[in-house]
């Protein structure tokens, strides 16, 4: 069973600690948080597991086999380097690091040491995207012709990344899982309408070549939650919705069975959600 320690408490890092604990192959040991009263609020779910405020008390701990670190991106790459010189296996939320340099510094650290160093691209784990990749792999969809994705909300805003860092990770991941090749040519415009400096809202243009495109829209101004995925084909396209399910989203329950219905008869769609419909 692997030891794991999980730095973070916020947002994302209460997730990661009910899953570490709830993994038969995985022993939750550690929680680290620097603020005391968010340490203490997630620490009184899991009696016994061993708290801190110091990050570098847990990684001290010899029996301790992993980390995972859900921190503000800014400092990923100095607790991240921390955790694998002091030879722990390391899971970071996306992204790996603030920079491509920091970011190469880690690999190469993680390949000195011999440790797994993984970036938390969770939605590569999902039943619906594990399906796209065998419905393209299979040529279900005919030859791929583009990648269309929206990702708006009003918030969350991140203090020290813009938007395009923050969700553009999402997607990149998905389309380099689909199909393993780097774009040639990348785009990205964006907006700032705050004062804090960041952009919130960008559009992002990449071409992968043969005519393949992928077209990004990431908005954290929007009054509207969107998450949708469209991998377009030439015989049949398929669309992950991940927020199309019962009762969350526009219109409710009535409007997304009517939804579902009109795209049921929309032959050339895969609609890839809670659910997979085929046409």
């Amino acid at each position: 069973m692997i030891a794991v320690g999980v730095a973070g408490l916020g947002y994302w890092g209460p997730n990661v600690v009910r899953n570490f604990s709830a993994s038969p192959r995985t022993q939750l040991a550690w929680l680290c948080d620097r603020d005391p009263e968010r340490l203490g609020a997630v620490a009184q779910e899991y009696p016994g597991v061993r708290c801190t405020t110091r990050f570098d008390e847990m990684i001290a701990d010899a029996h301790l086999d992993a980390v995972a670190i859900a921190t503000p991106v800014t400092t990923h790459h100095g607790m991240a380097k921390a955790a694998l010189m002091a030879r722990k296996h390391v899971l970071v939320e996306k992204p790996l690091a603030a920079s491509v340099d920091e970011a190469a510094e880690l690999v190469e650290l993680a390949q000195r040491h011999d440790r797994v160093l993984l970036v938390d691209h969770n939605f590569l784990y999902t039943p619906a995207v594990q399906k796209m990749a065998e419905l393209i792999g299979a040529g279900v969809r005919g030859d791929l012709l583009f990648f269309d994705s929206v990702r708006t909300n009003l918030g969350i805003f991140q203090h020290d990344v813009s938007v395009l860092w923050d969700l553009a990770p999402h997607d990149l991941s998905i389309i380099d899982y689909l199909i393993g090749r780097q774009p040639e040519s990348v785009i990205a415009i964006g907006a700032r309408r705050s004062a804090g400096g960041l952009e919130e809202v960008v559009y992002l243009h990449l071409e992968y070549g043969n005519g393949l495109l992928a077209s990004l829209h990431l908005n954290w101004l929007s009054p509207v939650k969107v998450r949708h995925f469209l991998a377009g084909g030439s015989r049949k396209s398929i669309l992950y919705n991940d927020y199309l399910r019962a009762g969350r989203g526009c219109g409710g329950p009535h409007r997304h069975r009517a939804l579902r219905a009109r795209a049921a008869r929309r032959r050339p769609l895969c609609r890839l959600g809670r659910k997979l419909v085929l046409p």
